[in-house]
């Protein structure tokens, strides 16, 4: 099990600036880097991997920004830039030595409606044909995509464990796995570690955040239980902090963080990573 941290605690968009960030997270203890990728054309690959060689850690996953203008069950031109963008981070990642692309590949963060039934059922199928095609993609260049279900305000397509399961059998490829967020789960499970135990074999990736988006540790969270079920189903992939706090504008606007909920961002990082490898590991 290795620790990591979202980069967007502290800056966004992340850019070959941004790389100066490394050898803080390694100092603070950390093993891996997630990366926002807001646009390819923000990084050259090949710099961020000299970089993260130089500080000493990895990029262990690249996260999916989906606006939007990249929805896999949205307009055909929608569909057509949100399988562009997917495709092009996953040839990014080749370059960083990344082995996994995660978030919420399948629609636009924010749409959140209720629509019919019927209307349902047919962006489902559109989405696993995308993906579909996607996981082919990631498999034959040695990489893995892990689906995030979101909390009811952020998306109405996948919220639950139960609902990620489904997709990730519906598009059935080994290449392609779940994703389960302490933050998100805290709002739709009625038993995270009981998430955690059913999505078994298939998690490959895992957010540990705060219950407020705050430090992992100084939350309402019951964390004992969630080691507990980590341990039990054998998880080894990477625990990642990705919390936000006010001092990155744009993505305290998109998170919805309208107030201060730790002294320091420093301090989320640094007490959050403390309680996860006393806690997780």
């Amino acid at each position: 099990m290795r620790f990591g941290i979202n980069s967007f605690l502290f800056t966004s968009p992340f850019t070959n600036e941004s790389t100066k960030l490394f050898r803080q997270f390694k100092k603070w203890g950390f093993d891996t880097v997630e990366l926002p990728i807001e646009d390819p054309a923000h990084i050259d690959p090949a710099h961020v991997k000299r970089e993260l060689d130089r500080a000493g850690v990895v990029c262990g996953t690249v996260c999916a920004c989906m606006g939007p203008d990249r929805d896999l069950r949205g307009t055909p031109e929608n569909q057509k830039t949100g399988m562009e963008y997917l495709t092009k981070l996953i040839d990014q990642m080749v370059v960083l030595d990344c082995p996994s692309l995660i978030g919420p590949v399948y629609s636009a963060v924010g749409r959140a409606d209720a629509v019919p039934p019927e209307e349902y059922k047919e962006q489902w199928k559109t989405v696993v044909g995308h993906l579909k095609t996607l996981a082919k993609y990631a498999e034959a260049n040695g990489r893995q995509i892990c689906v995030e279900p979101l909390n009811r305000f952020e998306t109405d397509f996948l919220n639950t464990c139960d609902q990620g399961l489904k997709l990730v059998k519906a598009v059935g490829s080994p290449a392609f796995k779940l994703h389960l967020d302490t933050f998100h789960m805290n709002i739709e499970e009625k038993n995270q570690a009981a998430a955690i135990r059913k999505a078994g074999k298939f998690l490959g990736h895992f957010h540990a955040c705060g219950s407020d988006r705050g430090t992992p540790g100084n939350d309402h969270i019951d964390w004992k239980p969630i080691a507990a079920a980590l341990k039990a189903i054998g998880y080894k992939g990477d625990v990642v902090i990705e919390s936000f706090t006010t001092d990155v504008k744009v993505i305290a606007r998109a998170a919805a963080i309208w107030r201060k909920m730790e002294p320091t961002r420093n301090e989320i990082a640094v007490k959050g990573l403390a309680f996860l490898k006393k806690n997780l590991k």
